[in-house]
């Protein structure tokens, strides 16, 4: 059949399966700067909008407006959550020194699950090795993936 006689809605439909992306079913905890890169998000979703929208690109638009409805979703739910500062154990939003059995240390920020970035030096609240720490302290010991960790340092950033 030629092109000339389909439909201009059916190109529209071509974007349809793009889906949506999954929200959490777990708390939104989020650090204040969690919640800065939330509608920094947002704010960069509605310009990429308005020029995708300029220049009529129907495919830019769907996966913009996909995601500025995830990131809008995920405002709407956020809640901050701040550690004590004078707080003895691990809690969200700390950083959590840990000693291996090898000897190597490492750094872990508990975040919300948006903001994690293990490369950075942060990992989810519902991650195995966060929730091994809460309400851990300083020279308690936590099993992870059969691996022995020591905590040898708290800090609420």
């Amino acid at each position: 059949m030629s092109r000339a006689f389909t439909r201009e809605d059916d190109n529209d439909n071509a974007f349809a399966d793009l889906g949506e992306r999954p929200l959490s079913q777990h708390r939104n905890l989020v650090t204040r700067h969690g919640l800065f890169l939330i509608e920094d998000a947002i704010r960069s979703l509605r310009e990429g909008l308005a020029k995708a929208e300029k220049a009529s690109d129907r495919e830019r638009i769907a996966k913009l407006s996909r995601d500025l409805r995830y990131w809008v979703a995920r405002r709407e739910n956020a809640e901050i959550s701040e550690p004590e500062p004078d707080s003895r154990v691990a809690r969200f939003g700390m950083t959590v020194t840990i000693e291996g059995e090898d000897g190597k240390s490492r750094n872990w920020k508990i975040v919300g699950e948006d903001e994690a970035d293990a490369a950075q030096g942060t990992i989810s609240h519902i991650s195995p090795m966060a929730q091994a720490l809460f309400g851990k302290g300083v020279g308690d010991a936590v099993v992870v993936s059969g691996k022995e960790w020591e905590i040898t340092h708290l800090a609420a950033d």
